[in-house]
Formats: C-alpha cells, sequence, structure tokens
C-alpha cells in the first residue's frame, strides 16, 4: 500500500457511503490504511537488482533495507534494521537538521549508498556506519562513537568508506580496517566537507565532499560561519522551552564564507581552489569530469550569473567552461553529464525561454541543442554512450504530466516518448542505461512501482498496489472522485491550469461551498495529473468543492511564466487566484459567497495574501506555517527572487503582508509550529502583534515541538480536523 492512502476517502454529511464510514482518526489509526511505501529505489550499479527501503505494516515509519533481484524475479530483505539496533535513535542536532532539510523522517535504516563496483552496500544506523557485502550477505559495524557520523558512502574505486564526524572529513581504509582523519580544523563556525543551511534547505546539496574516479582526491568545501548572524530561537515545546543558537542568514545579511580544497587522500595536503575576488558567492554543485579535471559552479549572490568553472589538478590551472546570464534569476539544475567516451558533457539551460538539453565540448564550446520547443525539460534521466540516446523526463505533451523521453546525441531524429500510460512518471536509470525504474501515479490510480527495460517495455512490478479486493481503498472506490482539469484565460493574457473536485453526490441543481488549496510559490506545480494529497479527497467528500490554480511564479511553464513575481512577490499570484475565483463564481453550482483558502508555507504567506488584499474574493482563510515578512527569510530563496533588502526595500515592503493587514473581511485561522527552523515562528508572531494592534480578530493554533512539516500522527489529525470544523463554520453556515 502507499503512504498517500492516509486519508483515503471521508463519507460526506449526508452519509452516502455503503460501507463503514471513514473518519480521519480511523484512517491514521489503521495500520492497514496508512500502509507502507518503499522510498530511495535504486539499481544497483551492476544493473543485477534494484534495492529501497521499505516501512513495516506494523511500524511504517521504521525502515528496512531490501532488494529485488531481476534474474531471480523475488524481493527479499537485506538488512533488518532491528537486527543491528534497537530502542530509541539518539539523533545529533546535526543530524536532526540535515534530516528535516531533506524531508525524511522516521527511523532505522534511512539512507544508504552503494559501491561503485555493486559489491556492498553502506549506510548510517543510530549514529554509526555499516558496510554490508552482498556476497558475504552480512553488514559489519564500522564505527563505534559517541561522535555522530553522517554523510557516509563508499569511495568510487571501493577502497575507502568516507563520512563526517565532528565537522572534519574521516575515511576507513577497507583493507586494512583503519581511520584516518583527513582534517582537523573544523571546529566551532568551521566546517569541512558539510554543505551549509542554504546549500541544504534551498540548493539540494546535501553534502560538501566529492571522491575523484579513482580514490586519489577529495574535492570538498570548507565552510566558515563565522560571518552569519547568531539567533537566538526558541522552541517550545509542551514540557520545556529550549534556546537554539542558530546561525540563520537572514535576507539581506552575511552569508557564510566558502573555500573549495582538492586534497590528496595520502598525504593529507589540500590544494585550494582559486574562487577569485569576489568572496559573497555560493558554490551550489561541484562534480569531477575526469580523474584530473574537477568542475564546480559558481553563482554570484544575486544569482543573476552562474558559471561552470574546470579546475586542472596536473596544473592548478582553473577555466570558464561556460556562463548562465538572466536580468532575473537563474535557476538550479541536476542535469551536468559528463560523456566517458569523448570530451563533451551534456547541460541544460533556459536560454531560450524554457529548459532544454544541450551538448558540449570541453573546451566550452557549445556543439548542439538536444531539445528546443515551448516545453521544458524536468530533469536528465541518462545516457547511453554506447546507443547514442540521452533520456530525460519532460513536459513535451502537456505541462500537466511528466514523461519520459529520448533523443539522439547526434540529434538524427526527433524526441520520441517512452513512457505510456497517461500521468506523471519519476524516472530512475540503471547506471548502464538499460533500464529504469518508474513511479507512476494519476488522478486515479495510486503510485506503482514497476520496473522497465530501456525501451519503455515493462519487467515486472515492483509495488503494483492495485486497488483491488483487500485494499484499503477497495471498499470505497465507487464513491471515488476524480478531479477535472481545465483551464482559464487570464485578463494579462496567459494561461491559467485548474484541478477541481466537485463535491460527493454533485448535483448541478445545488450551489456549494468552495475551499481553494493553494501553494503559489516558485520551483512548485499543484496541478498535475498524479495521485493527489489526501485532504483534497476528504474535503470533497464532506461536501465541498475544491479547486486549484496555479498562478504565475510556478513551475514547469518556462520562464516568461515564472519570472513575473521577480521583486514582486504577492501581486501576481493573488491577481491569478482572483481570476479563478472570478471563473469559480460564473458556474452555477458555486456558492459564490462560500469560497474560502488554504495553504500552507507559500501557500500560508499566500492566503494571508488572498484575505488581506482579496477579501471581497474569499470569504475566510487558513494559513499555515506562513512568511510574513521576507526579510526573515534566507539569503538564497529569498533574494533569488526578491533582490537584496538593503537595495530593494521597497520591493520587499510591498511583498510583506503588513501593510495590508487591515483590509481583512473575514474570519482568518493561523496555525505554525512553535519549533519551525525553516520559516521561524517569528513570521506568525509578528502577525499576532499587528492584528492585536489594529484590533483585528482572528483564531490561532500553535502546535508544542512542531517543525515546518508538523509531522506525527496525532497532530495530523488534529490539524485536519481543526480545518474542516473552521470550513465547516464559516462556509456552511446557511444550510
Amino acid at each position: 500500500m502507499k503512504r498517500e492512502l492516509l486519508f483515503l476517502l471521508g463519507c460526506t454529511f449526508a452519509g452516502i457511503c455503503s460501507a463503514e464510514q471513514l473518519t480521519i482518526e480511523r484512517i491514521f489509526s489503521d495500520p492497514a490504511l496508512s500502509g507502507t511505501s518503499p522510498r530511495a529505489l535504486e539499481y544497483s550499479p551492476d544493473g543485477s537488482r534494484v534495492t529501497f527501503l521499505k516501512g513495516r505494516e506494523e511500524d511504517y515509519d521504521r525502515y528496512d533495507l531490501w532488494e529485488y533481484n531481476i534474474a531471480a524475479g523475488k524481493s527479499r530483505i537485506l538488512v533488518n534494521s532491528d537486527s543491528l539496533h534497537k530502542g530509541e535513535e539518539v539523533l545529533s542536532d546535526e543530524e536532526k537538521a540535515r534530516r528535516e532539510r531533506q524531508r525524511i523522517y522516521g527511523s532505522g535504516i534511512m539512507e544508504y549508498t552503494w559501491s561503485d563496483d555493486g559489491k556492498s552496500l553502506l549506510f548510517p544506523l543510530a549514529g554509526d556506519v555499516y558496510y554490508y557485502d552482498l556476497g558475504k550477505k552480512s553488514a559489519r559495524r564500522l564505527t563505534e562513537t559517541e561522535a555522530f557520523e553522517t554523510d557516509v558512502r563508499v569511495s568510487p574505486a571501493g577502497r575507502y568508506v568516507s563520512f563526517i564526524r565532528d565537522q572534519n572529513i574521516f575515511v576507513v581504509d577497507l583493507q586494512t580496517g583503519t581511520e584516518h582523519q583527513l582534517t582537523r580544523d573544523g571546529k566551532g563556525p568551521i566546517k569541512n566537507g558539510m554543505a551549509e543551511f542554504v546549500a541544504q534547505e534551498e540548493m539540494d546539496r546535501m553534502t560538501g565532499y566529492w571522491w575523484s574516479p579513482d580514490d586519489r582526491h577529495i574535492a570538498y568545501l570548507q565552510v566558515d560561519e563565522s560571518p552569519v548572524d547568531e539567533v537566538t530561537r526558541s522552541e517550545i515545546y509542551a514540557d520545556r522551552i529550549e534556546m537554539i543558537q542558530q546561525r540563520y542568514p537572514a535576507a539581506g545579511r552575511p552569508n557564510v564564507q566558502i573555500k573549495l580544497g582538492v586534497m590528496d587522500v595520502e598525504t593529507g595536503n589540500t590544494r585550494w581552489v582559486d574562487l577569485g575576488k569576489d568572496q559573497d558567492i555560493y558554490i551550489p554543485r561541484v562534480a569531477w569530469a575526469r580523474d584530473n579535471l574537477l568542475t564546480y559552479q559558481w553563482q554570484n549572490r544575486n544569482q543573476q550569473k552562474l558559471e561552470l568553472r574546470l579546475f586542472n589538478l596536473d596544473n592548478g590551472k582553473s577555466g570558464k567552461l561556460l556562463t548562465e546570464t538572466s536580468d532575473t534569476w537563474v535557476n538550479l539544475h541536476d542535469d551536468l553529464r559528463f560523456l566517458k567516451d569523448s570530451d563533451r558533457f551534456i547541460w541544460s539551460s533556459e536560454r531560450d525561454g524554457f529548459k532544454h538539453l544541450y551538448l558540449y565540448g570541453l573546451d566550452g564550446k557549445r556543439l548542439k541543442q538536444l531539445t528546443k520547443g515551448d516545453w521544458a525539460v524536468d530533469a536528465l534521466a541518462s545516457v547511453n554512450e554506447k546507443d547514442g540516446v540521452v533520456y530525460f523526463t519532460g513536459r513535451k505533451d502537456t505541462p500537466l504530466e511528466s514523461h519520459l523521453y529520448a533523443v539522439e546525441l547526434d540529434g538524427a531524429n526527433s524526441v520520441r516518448k517512452i513512457s505510456r500510460r497517461t500521468g506523471t512518471h519519476e524516472i530512475e536509470f540503471a547506471k548502464d542505461g538499460s533500464g529504469y525504474i518508474d513511479k507512476f501515479s494519476n488522478i486515479t490510480t495510486p503510485s506503482q512501482v514497476s520496473l522497465h527495460k530501456a525501451s519503455g517495455e515493462q519487467v515486472t512490478w515492483l509495488e503494483e498496489n492495485a486497488v483491488v479486493e483487500g485494499h484499503p481503498l477497495y471498499p470505497y472506490k465507487k464513491d471515488w472522485i476524480a478531479p477535472e482539469f481545465g483551464s482559464i484565460d487570464a485578463p494579462q493574457g496567459h494561461r491559467l491550469y485548474y484541478r477541481m473536485y466537485k463535491p460527493a453526490g454533485f448535483d448541478k441543481n445545488k450551489r456549494y461551498p468552495v475551499m481553494v488549496f493553494l501553494y503559489g510559490g516558485p520551483h512548485a506545480q499543484l496541478v498535475t495529473n498524479s495521485w493527489d494529497r489526501e485532504f483534497n479527497q476528504y474535503m470533497a467528500q464532506q461536501g465541498y468543492i475544491v479547486f486549484t490554480l496555479d498562478n504565475r511564479g510556478s513551475a514547469h511553464r518556462g520562464t516568461e511564466f515564472e519570472n513575473p513575481i521577480y521583486k514582486n512577490m504577492g501581486k501576481p499570484e493573488v491577481e491569478d487566484q482572483v481570476t479563478g475565483v472570478k471563473f469559480l463564481r460564473s458556474l452555477p453550482y458555486v456558492d459564490g459567497d462560500n469560497i474560502g483558502v488554504y495553504g500552507h508555507s507559500y501557500g500560508g504567506y499566500m492566503a494571508l495574501m488572498s484575505m488581506f488584499k482579496a477579501g471581497d474574493f474569499f470569504k475566510a482563510g487558513v494559513s499555515g506555517a506562513p512568511v510574513t515578512d521576507w526579510s526573515l527569510y534566507d539569503t538564497h530563496y529569498t533574494e533569488r527572487y526578491m533582490g537584496n533588502p538593503t537595495r530593494d526595500g521597497k520591493a520587499y515592503e510591498a511583498s510583506s503582508v503588513f501593510p495590508y493587514v487591515g483590509g481583512l473581511k473575514g474570519p482568518l485561522l493561523v496555525y505554525h509550529g512553535m519549533a519551525d527552523d525553516n520559516v521561524l515562528f517569528t513570521n506568525t508572531t509578528r502577525l499576532i502583534k499587528e492584528m492585536q494592534d489594529k484590533g483585528l480578530q482572528f483564531e490561532l493554533m500553535t502546535y508544542p515541538g512542531k517543525k515546518h512539516s508538523l509531522r506525527g500522527k496525532q497532530t495530523r489529525i488534529h490539524q485536519y480536523n481543526m480545518i474542516k470544523d473552521f470550513f465547516d463554520r464559516h462556509l456552511k453556515e446557511s444550510e
């Protein structure tokens, strides 16, 4: 079963369900309904098996390591986490924060890495490092210390295991079993081989060190956090208050100082790469092109320039391979791939308005544009150099679905689609390009995982998750509500896509209240043909029309659609949401006087801006963990879209919620986790004070000890019952 089935179906207030009624409480307390889901699926480097982490039927948050053996056609457990460690896992503060940044939750084996030869696996557990030998079918403990080891991996040639301990890089020689400490100056604000806060949270870079292919060198970043403001942040729990000293780089304030070094593993000597005179920079990506060639991406503070640079270990010289520039910002990606059989590489760029793939030479010359058109590539998936084929995911057919496509390196043929089923495909290729794992879903199909040949032919199911007799959803299948998709032409000239659930027992002659569920921020898209969040289905079952619209600024529509939010957050997004409400009011079955709005994080910000700036369109709103003033958020995210507040103060003021608070006309509910280290609780306390000073009444719910994601079964039960109750009180008053 899939974790996505946490809510399934509830019955309407009219009681249409023929089977036993499913409440939110019942769903969360029934293990069969909670289900288990494999995660971290990967091909072994030799392509013989697929490994994954799987929760247990009795405890789906406790993960073990599994494999599917392709030749045998069978799945089996490799490592039961309880066999290595039982009881409570005490995590370091660094590891807690790292897992929050990775959005992974649970206990047991939470991540793992393969050796390049495919003979062994490595994973951390309860603060120590374990090495699993596939030949011996056994795991051995490599470390046993009070310190916490993180970012564990096997070196490419398989000689070493490396990890971070106490802000330094360590290796264990697997031939001798000897441990070596490679860096020694990591302490206090100095961190070696570690990703700084904004790298983890905003750049999707969770590491700070990289092995050369021949095991001889480690490239690593040394981060000095001393310039970053150290703030005292309170984490309020039910039984205590913890005062946390955190270095938080708020917009406009200093960032870390960063150095890039290349260490000789045998001698321990480090050569520092000359990054240039400008020290107020980011290094979002580092990758080895060859044993002696290191590349890194250099990004300036305003993120309008991104350079791919090359460092030659043989002569110590640096060069620039290419430069991306923008009048707004340059988006980061993970689409750099060096071809082993030639001095060429693949790179993606939005230079023509849509993200597409390009072929370059190591001399920096652009050789060919591999894809083109008014549609976007999602990600580079694989390169089969022998056959000269590039595989990628993208949105060539519709922006509402992600599919797998292929194109020839020589450009001889046009792009062809590989995936066959209508919906959304997340692809993970084998290292040799021979096949791929497909995690698929659509609006009526819960997430399924299958194994395929590179041609698209399905080999087997890894998890079919079919809604047949015995599946938790099966008894309620006939009552399942499939949303409708459509588009609206905005008055500004662009097209807006929406998704709409009609309520259970829909009668076109009745008028229904609406919950507008939104996010609205960049790098996100909600309106897709994929399995949706359970709460939307649940609210439709409670008699609501549930409407979602992707406004300008959201992803996968090209730079012209994304860029209007530049130094302008909170304006075009609200304009587009109002366009959506005007469309709703034109429908005869919509109760136009009873439309509410709900969102979390950026969606919480959007809910506030919608209530404050467009109160004539939204009667009631729920705002979860909202940003209220962008000067309170971090540098890399905020300055990318808003500029620097030291120079763009007026833009920050206009994009804050505070100038518009007085425009509140309807009931508002705000909730926030009281230990949130991402959108700091200060955002909400400032809003509380402002609304109290203005004499504005509102509802408030705080969650002791909870971070930004508000994890926990009882917390989620409370949260969603609270939201439903709020909308029932304010949008169903006439029933």
